[in-house]
This record gives C-alpha cells, sequence and structure tokens, in this order.
C-alpha cells in the first residue's frame, strides 16, 4: 500500500517528477510531462496501479533492515540507504536534465558487505488501467500500450510474473548496478542510450550551477536551499509555468470533495513561490512566469478575471 504523502520523496527534469517512497517505490510518475497520464499510480490506490520498486528482499519483515533518506548535497538527486544484518547500500534516483526522450535513473551502490535486493516493475498507463504489452528489444524490457512505450535497460535479469516483472539480485561492496527507465512515443524506435553515471554527474553539476544566485546565509540555510530547490522542481521549464503540486487529484481529506488537479498553474500558487525565489537571488524564474502569464491571458477575452483564472 501507498505511504502518506508527506513520505514521499520528490525527483524531476523541470518537464515532469516522480515521487519515490520510503520503502524504495516510485509511486508516482507522469510521462512525458507533469500533465500526462500517469504509468505509475500507486499513490492513488496499491502496487496494481503501477510501481517500480527496488529494496533489500527482505525490507517487508523488518528484521534487521534500517533505512536512511537523504538528498545528495544540494541537488535533486535522492539517496536511499539500506542497511542489512550482511551490508550496506544505497539506491540513487534522479531524472537527468533532457537532452531528447525523458528517464528515470536508479543506481545501487554496495557500500559494505552483501545486500540482497529485489526489484518489482509493474507498468501501468492511464492511471493504471493499462496494462502495456511487454517484450524485449535489444536486451531492453519495452513496455507498449498505444501511442506510449516505456524501455527498461538494466542488468538486472527480470522475469515475467503474471502482470509485473520481477527479479532478486544481490549488490557488493563497491558494485554500481544502475537502471534507466526511458518514455517514448511507440511509433519511434528505441530511444538514444542513456549513460546513468554521467547523467548524475551532469545532474548535480546543474543544480549546483543553478544555486550560484543564491543569496541567503542565514541559520536555516540547508532548510532555505532544499525548498528552494523543491519549488524550482515544480517549474515547467519550457514555458516558465509553475504548476501547484506534481500530483493529481488527491483530497485534502479521504473521501473529501476538495480534490481538483493540481498540475495546474494556479496563480496565487505560483505568485508565492516567485516571492520565495525572488528573495533569494533567482529573477529568471520571475521573467519566464510573466511570459507564460502574458501569453496564457492572451486573446479576445483577455483581462476578464474568469478568463484569467481558469487558464492552464
Amino acid at each position: 500500500m501507498p505511504g502518506r504523502i508527506e513520505d514521499y520523496a520528490l525527483v524531476g527534469d523541470l518537464l515532469t517528477a516522480a515521487l519515490v517512497g520510503c520503502d524504495g517505490s516510485l509511486d508516482w510518475l507522469c510521462l512525458p510531462r507533469f500533465d500526462s497520464p500517469a504509468c505509475f499510480a500507486a499513490l492513488l490506490g496499491d502496487e496494481n496501479n503501477g510501481r517500480w520498486l527496488i529494496a533489500p528482499a527482505d525490507a517487508d519483515t523488518d528484521e534487521g533492515v534500517t533505512v536512511r533518506r537523504r538528498y545528495r548535497g544540494d541537488s535533486l538527486v535522492l539517496e536511499t540507504e539500506w542497511e542489512t544484518a550482511t551490508g550496506r547500500a544505497t539506491v540513487v534516483d534522479f531524472m537527468p536534465r533532457r537532452d531528447g526522450a525523458p528517464s528515470v535513473v536508479r543506481i545501487v551502490e554496495g557500500h559494505s558487505g552483501t545486500v540482497d535486493l529485489h526489484m518489482d516493475l509493474r507498468l501501468r498507463f492511464e492511471y493504471g488501467s493499462v496494462v502495456p504489452w511487454m517484450h524485449r528489444v535489444d536486451g531492453q524490457l519495452t513496455g507498449i500500450a498505444g501511442p506510449e512505450s516505456v524501455w527498461l535497460t538494466t542488468p538486472v535479469a527480470l522475469t515475467g510474473q503474471g502482470e509485473a516483472h520481477t527479479a532478486d539480485f544481490t549488490v557488493t561492496a563497491g558494485e554500481r548496478i544502475p537502471s534507466v527507465l526511458t518514455w517514448q512515443p511507440s511509433h519511434l524506435p528505441a530511444p538514444d542510450p542513456v549513460d546513468p553515471f554521467d547523467a548524475l554527474r551532469r545532474t548535480e553539476e546543474y543544480w549546483e550551477q543553478w544555486l550560484r544566485p543564491f543569496s541567503y546565509d542565514g541559520t536555516y540555510r540547508d532548510a532555505v536551499v532544499r525548498s528552494l530547490i523543491t519549488l524550482k522542481a515544480l517549474t515547467y521549464e519550457p514555458t516558465g509555468g509553475i504548476v501547484a503540486a506534481p500530483t493529481t487529484s488527491l483530497p485534502e481529506q479521504p473521501g473529501g470533495v476538495r480534490n481538483w488537479d493540481y498540475r495546474y498553474c494556479w496563480l496565487r500558487d505560483a505568485g508565492m513561490t516567485l516571492e520565495a525565489l525572488l528573495r533569494s537571488g533567482f529573477t529568471a524564474e520571475a521573467q519566464a512566469w510573466r511570459g507564460w502569464l502574458e501569453r496564457a491571458v492572451g486573446g479576445p477575452a483577455q483581462g476578464h478575471p474568469d478568463h484569467v483564472r481558469h487558464r492552464r
């Protein structure tokens, strides 16, 4: 079952974002954009609505397994560290800046001893309602459903089990085992390969460079940086629009009616986001958002409050 919303960590590429739970399960991801249908939607139901789990094989037993999570430095690269009775390993999760198709990269790093891990991949398109046709093409596991396809490249040998693909594997100290999941329109050939380790380096470099204008040096510097990075991750880079949240219509309380889709750019929320960015030395985001707003309200009814209120 999915965890509490506050227990999820965010990774993204400034065009969409994924949510990863404390249990090592990627439970929410819309591809290729924030407002696209989800291909992992366990957040809205359970694992049968789509997830990608990487965790110690005995994590569900709670016997001798501990977990710690953190972001790597001042970046949007997530580290989930597992310590078992036999060793210690970390799962590194991130989404590289796009140079073509969108990808999610998950790298298992062994630190000491050996750790037995379990991978469970359940691709579901259209918010968990469509089970794709899964097959292998040139060593890659491919899922196709109508106009969409997802390609998984990994040295881990997965086996079809019902409507899931699973694997049990072991990581040793000093070993790194990467997996790359890439979305592509199904009528196109296989996407260009992603070098996971080069992508990791470039992703860390991007966030380091982005933070250079940061002007705050107070007591809560780390918390402020983490908040700013999260706000930046909600920016749709091509247009400058800022989504209110990466998730779709989650109610404010179970069974509640206040469950609008927060993957829109809500003007109030975006305004508060920009105020925080501007106060911290970031101006490019405000300029880009102003351009988005001018385009969004342009047209015959521009200036009318109802027109502005209902624009994406």
